[in-house]
């Protein structure tokens, strides 16, 4: 699952988001292509409802100035958490030993800082990745977080994109939008799922997740 921690200051101020476009919409779901974007992101080992707060001061203080030239930088929406897995990759030569899940929070830097030009962390913790260009189906609702609200609302993702012969891959994604003061009927949150590209979602059962 991948959290996104609201940003903005107000409800109704607006702030910036990745750039997309609307593709198809299904019952319910959105299809959404994104255009790459920068995110500086932290892995924390803890859990999907304390995720948030423990790596929002971690990547508050690199986009605040705790970075190389006390660069400070808008803070833009989503952030996102994605749940981590425990992973055992072996190749020759080389050998990677299994890692400990938790989840990767990720801030969305603006559209106008790419990865060459972003500034350097000062706490090693924070890395910097551009996220590929994808096509993304997203469902959209409203609430504080509980996981049953997460798990009902994954559902009726899954349902619509099973229903419309549609594949996805990896982790779903919690994205939210909006302050902490902001009431809980007008908080905007999203899930997440990438989707396979048309020419090779033949390798993969409809509706299953492919491995990460």
């Amino acid at each position: 699952m991948v959290l996104a921690v609201p940003l903005s200051p107000t409800p109704a101020m607006a702030i910036e988001e990745p750039a997309f476009e609307l593709v198809r919409q299904l019952d319910g779901v959105e299809i959404r292509q994104y255009a790459p974007y920068v995110v500086a992101e932290v892995v924390v080992n803890t859990s999907a409802e304390r995720a948030g707060n423990e790596a929002f001061p971690i990547l508050a203080g690199y986009i605040f100035g705790k970075n190389k030239g006390e660069r400070k930088m808008a803070m833009t929406a989503p952030v996102t958490q994605t749940a981590q897995p425990m992973k055992m990759e072996m190749t020759v030569p080389v050998t990677q030993t299994p890692t400990v899940g938790g989840h990767r929070v990720q801030f969305v830097l603006p559209r106008t800082v790419s990865l060459a030009t972003a500034p350097e962390p000062l706490d090693a913790r924070v890395q910097l990745r551009e996220v590929p260009a994808a096509q993304v189906a997203v469902v959209r609702f409203s609430g504080l977080w509980s996981d049953a609200n997460y798990q009902a609302n994954l559902t009726k993702l899954k349902a619509a994109l099973t229903a419309a012969k549609l594949t996805w891959e990896g982790e779903p994604v919690l994205s939210r939008y909006n302050a902490p003061i902001t009431p809980w009927f007008m908080r905007r949150n999203e899930i997440w799922l990438n989707l396979v590209p048309a020419a090779s979602s033949g390798s993969s059962a409809a509706g299953a997740p492919a491995p990460l």
